[in-house]
């Protein structure tokens, strides 16, 4: 059951960071917004978007999904980072989707990372010389 649970936690997150992807990749209005008044720009928005790409991947492959989780925690951080200083919990009138979206990646990807910390510890073993 914790197995299934896991499963569903991990596609949960992957889900939401690959559906930003057509918003930072096309360069929905939305998403220049947000960049622009963060100071990031299109370099931010295309290299968030390449991250979360990767994150997203990371977190389906079982090996993987502890670097998936420690990636997703660090770039959905700068996100809430965002929210709370300079673009507020509602963007453009969205109610805070975005920001609970932020939330809820952060949860399941701490939720991730505590569940398979045996394979991360057991990853980083594997590197030591």
């Amino acid at each position: 059951m914790i197995k299934i649970t896991l499963w569903l936690v991990r596609i949960g997150v992957a889900i939401i960071l690959f559906q930003t992807l057509y918003f930072k990749f096309t360069g929905a209005p939305e998403s220049l917004f947000i960049f622009e008044k963060t100071g990031a720009g299109d370099v931010g928005r295309i290299g968030s978007g390449v991250m979360e790409l990767i994150a997203g991947i990371l977190l389906l492959i079982p090996r993987t999904a502890w670097l998936g989780a420690l990636l997703a925690l660090g770039v959905i951080s700068g996100a809430i980072f965002f929210h709370l200083t300079s673009l507020g919990i509602e963007v453009q009138g969205d109610g805070g989707a975005l920001f609970h979206l932020a939330l809820a990646v952060f949860a399941g990807s701490a939720v991730t990372l505590w569940m398979e910390r045996k394979q991360m510890m057991s990853a980083i073993e594997r590197r030591k010389l």
